[in-house]
């Protein structure tokens, strides 16, 4: 489904010191950094398969999501998703992809949920049966009920989580991005949007890519984990191959209980941090 290869990308970075002074001479001469975030990056994903996309701060796991989504073009390299440049075909694409952020909302801050719905309904054309079809299950799935009536703003963190992944999937995408779903969730709430992911992806096969920094979230979701650092790919595999490439990192206790004494060895050992 999803084949990249030899991706790159960089940005130019301004740069100045502080103070009045060097505000005005950066008017007319600025300095400029160039940042590789993306060297070569190289994976391809399955239909209906769940992965695990991580990596420290600054590792370039942002760029990727934004190039698979259609948002960002890379200086080389190729991407097709389901036969498509998601750059270059990006209006049929979104049609087919669902993103989420921990940290960002595409709900409407002051009208009720259902009205962000019904506006996501006209943007995306969804046919009306498709529509119903489509809010109810999502409403039953995740206990929405209560919260359709209710204006984004008046919601808590957990509430408008889920109203953000049924608003991610109303179109009915066959690509899921989730960045950092369960961020600042509580314990409750994190099991039920696990549970629910779960689920999607168990009856809809749905393919997702999950980008997060909690460990427990990739255990619990995810077998197959790539692990991304400077910009560069440096493990595609199981989370028993990440495992055994920390043996002897980390004790045999933390090994086998603690991901994230593992992850935090693995990029440690491999200076991506």
């Amino acid at each position: 489904m999803i084949t990249m290869e030899h991706v790159c990308k960089s940005y130019k970075v301004a740069k100045r010191n502080a103070g009045m002074k060097e505000a005005c001479k950066a008017l007319f001469r600025r300095e400029t950094e160039t940042i590789r975030a993306l060297s070569d990056v190289s994976f391809s994903i399955d239909d209906g398969e769940m992965v695990g996309y991580i990596g420290p701060n600054g590792a370039g796991k942002s760029s990727t999501i934004k190039i698979l989504s259609g948002i960002l073009t890379p200086d080389s390299g190729s991407c097709l998703i389901d036969g498509r440049t998601p750059w270059k075909n990006r209006i049929e694409h979104v049609r087919q992809i669902g993103v989420v952020f921990g940290q960002r909302s595409q709900l409407w801050w002051d009208v009720p949920v259902i009205d962000s719905f019904a506006l996501l309904k006209d943007i995306y054309s969804i046919p009306i049966p498709v529509y119903k079809k489509n809010l109810e299950e999502l409403t039953q799935m995740l206990h929405l009920q209560e919260l359709l009536k209710t204006p984004t703003r008046q919601l808590s963190l957990g509430q408008r989580m889920r109203c953000e992944l049924a608003a991610s999937l109303l179109h009915s995408p066959k690509l899921l991005f989730l960045d950092e779903p369960t961020i600042g969730l509580d314990a409750v709430s994190k099991l039920a949007v696990r549970e629910f992911i779960l689920q999607l992806n168990k009856e809809h096969k749905t393919t997702i890519i999950l980008t997060t920094h909690d460990m427990q979230d990739i255990e619990a979701l995810t077998n197959r984990v790539i692990l991304i650092g400077k910009g560069h790919v440096l493990i595609d595999g199981t989370l028993d191959d990440m495992r055994q490439l920390a043996a002897g990192e980390v004790g045999e206790s933390d090994a086998e209980s603690h991901l994230d004494n593992i992850v935090a060895e693995l990029y440690r050992k491999l200076d991506i941090l």
